[in-house]
């Protein structure tokens, strides 16, 4: 059975638009996150034609960044950190979680995928999991997948991926 195809257009994910009460002891706030996608220009893209495979982290994977990775997004040294960060969850074109699995099998068990950024991370399977992993060796679970949009599709992952930093090397192959 196929997925229904919503009509709508992707948009940034809730944790990324407009702000809302953050739980008590939280670091930061959604206005936040959604800032730093107004500031990266994020939100204009996802609504675009497309089409784009956004894995979105959830709420409790952006807790986990250290503290001031997207504050202060109006500042241009951060918006190109922020607008890395972001982009390095964004693929061209719409990538379900079948294709991710027959790439991985063809890869012999680890598939590197390349970003609308131009970086890359890698995809494995850890049991029935899809498993990415980011430039530091982060690893961030698919926790939901293929919510198919007009203009693509979404798959919900538990940590936020992190692109490598100019200089660095990247190891999303290994």
């Amino acid at each position: 059975m196929q997925p229904r195809t919503r009509r709508a257009r992707l948009r940034p994910p809730p944790s990324l638009r407009a702000p809302r009460p953050s739980p008590p002891g939280s670091r930061r706030t959604a206005g936040t996150r959604a800032d730093s996608a107004k500031a990266a220009g994020i939100d204009k893209t996802l609504t675009g034609p497309g089409p784009y495979t956004v894995f979105v982290p959830d709420d409790a994977a952006f807790g986990k960044l250290p503290a001031g990775t997207l504050d202060n997004p109006s500042n241009p040294d951060q918006r190109a950190k922020i607008t890395g960060i972001l982009t390095y969850h964004i693929l061209p074109g719409t990538v379900l979680i079948a294709d991710i699995g027959k790439t991985i099998d063809n890869a012999k068990g680890k598939a590197v995928m390349m970003t609308v950024g131009g970086q890359t991370f890698t995809a494995s399977r850890e049991g029935n999991d899809v498993v990415l992993t980011d430039s530091a060796g982060n690893k961030a679970r698919v926790t939901k997948g293929d919510e198919q949009y007009s203009n693509g599709v979404v798959h919900h992952i538990d940590t936020v991926m992190t692109p490598p930093s100019a200089g660095s090397k990247p190891n999303a192959g290994k």
